[in-house]
């Protein structure tokens, strides 16, 4: 089965990919395209995923770039192969040709970013924790050091968990209205004392208070379609014991 990358115009021509589970050597929960080192996967699998990734973003595997995510807000900036051991991080930015910047998502967004006339690309892992915390902004001010000018810069969600299937407590509610109480927009209300979480919604309004140029989300969701996607919520309701990771990839 061929891979299948979805794509958004608004980052044309700068080359990229949400990649989805299709066309990848995995078999069992990870069956298809799981690129996840974390999971417990046999890990030659999961390089011959990777290297399929590689190839169809027209790089060799050394110049595909990733690290160590921690749902945390910091962000590295990639001007070679990062060889050895990788940081922690949940973001990459990049103005050096030919190197893909490539971030694991299962459920979190997965944020790919561009400046195309400056030369500057982004990728971040943002899940509720990391997109509170800032990580999105700080991709955009690091591409800013960069050369990019953050008007021109176009940010696009790729496949994410929807708020229909984003089921949350009392505490999770709290540690947004905390942080702004206006963040109560983005959530409705659930069973009990539940609440459903707009997650992509959120990373839109925290994208577009930023200032960048344009930012939109491709509208997939990663709970709700199983064929296509890896869902760590979906594998837990299922009580699986591990998850696929899907990968998303930018580059010059």
């Amino acid at each position: 089965m061929a891979l299948e990358i979805l794509t958004s115009d608004a980052l044309s021509p700068i080359q990229h990919g949400f990649f989805t589970r299709k066309g990848g050597a995995s078999s069992g929960v990870f069956e298809g395209l799981n690129c996840g080192t974390g999971s417990s996967d046999q890990s030659e699998i999961v390089q011959i995923n990777r290297e399929r990734v590689a190839t169809a973003m027209d790089v060799p595997m050394s110049q595909m770039a990733s690290v160590h995510q921690v749902h945390s807000p910091d962000v590295v900036v990639v001007d070679g192969p990062i060889i050895g051991a990788r940081g922690k991080a949940d973001a990459m930015v990049s103005k050096t040709p030919g190197m893909v910047l490539a971030i694991l998502t299962a459920d979190c967004q997965p944020v790919l970013f561009a400046d195309p006339d400056a030369g500057v690309v982004g990728a971040a892992h943002a899940g509720w924790k990391g997109a509170l915390d800032g990580v999105l902004e700080a991709t955009i001010d690091a591409m800013e050091e960069q050369g990019a000018q953050r008007a021109n810069i176009v940010a696009v969600i790729g496949p994410s968990i929807s708020q229909s299937a984003y089921e949350v407590g009392p505490e999770f509610f709290d540690n947004f209205l905390m942080s702004d109480f206006e963040n109560s927009r983005f959530f409705a209300s659930g069973d009990g004392d539940r609440m459903m979480f707009d997650l992509p919604s959120y990373g839109l309004h925290r994208l577009r208070q930023a200032g960048v140029g344009h930012a939109e989300w491709i509208r997939h969701c990663t709970y709700s379609d199983p064929d296509r996607f890896f869902s760590y919520r979906r594998a837990t309701h299922a009580k699986e014991v591990d998850y696929g990771r899907l990968i998303s990839t930018i580059r010059l």
